[in-house]
């Protein structure tokens, strides 16, 4: 699709100064349901990545869709675990260029699936502001804004800025005590919750009652992990980064 300017998004008021321009590709209808963004660190150590996925996948199945910033880590996690179909990526460029170059493919499944918006016309190359003015887009169309880590210092910090002033809850979730230390901190100063039982937030935004035996069916005919990728995509990587699954020379066994 090519890119398209759209005129109005009414969550997009909460900015400082409403866009001048706002392209987009992919299914408009996505902006018209409940959004959550989710942001964090571009290294995320092994406890983010599970809980990140989790928390995303958890909440797309509840049908909200997931605001994200398309950037390596937290961000890439979270647009994945929603679902290409379910989810809202905002670029720091112009929507000819997919940035970054690692997560092109994903990109241009949101593309094709979801949708992906930007105030940046054609060949505009992201600089260290355009970072900025994306976060604060993807601030604005969720409801809430989930940050599940966050050094000090960090990029990330200044989305929590804009959520607080926008009068917007802020999770997070617990780290030890030498990590997420952004985090932390503002935890310490009641600025923003941590989420201590995943579950019981999760369930705040409704319920859900799947329960899908043909996948663990399948699961236990130990496919090929190319084929199982295919079938389950967003399933097999929930189970890779909680340790469900192992794969044993190109093939799938579970140990769920």
């Amino acid at each position: 699709m090519e890119n398209k300017d759209i005129l109005f998004i009414k969550e997009l008021k909460q900015m400082k100064n409403y866009p001048n321009n706002i392209f987009y590709k992919g299914d408009l209808s996505l902006l018209n349901k409940k959004k959550i963004s989710i942001v964090g660190s571009r290294r995320p150590n092994s406890y983010t990545k599970k809980l990140t996925y989790k928390i995303a996948h958890e909440l797309s199945k509840r049908d909200i869709v997931i605001v994200s910033g398309a950037a390596i880590g937290v961000d890439a996690i979270a647009h994945n675990a929603a679902g290409s179909s379910n989810t809202i990526a905002v670029a720091a460029n112009g929507l000819d260029i997919r940035y970054p170059a690692i997560n092109s493919k994903l990109i241009k499944s949101i593309e094709e699936n979801g949708l992906i918006l930007s105030t940046y016309e054609n060949n505009f190359k992201a600089r260290k502001y355009t970072f900025v003015h994306r976060n604060e887009v993807v601030v604005s169309l969720g409801e809430i804004l989930i940050v599940t880590q966050a050094d000090e210092n960090s990029g990330t910090l200044t989305s929590i800025e804009y959520a607080l002033k926008m009068g917007k809850d802020v999770y997070t979730i617990p780290h030890r005590i030498d990590e997420s230390m952004g985090t932390q901190k503002l935890i310490e100063q009641g600025l923003i919750k941590p989420i201590y039982n995943i579950d019981n937030f999760l369930n705040k935004f409704g319920n859900i009652s799947i329960n899908d035996n043909s996948f663990y069916k399948y699961l236990y005919t130990f496919p090929l992990y190319e084929d199982a990728l295919k079938k389950y995509p967003n399933k097999i990587y929930e189970l890779e980064l909680e340790g469900k699954i192992v794969i044993e020379n190109g093939y799938i066994k579970p140990i769920v």
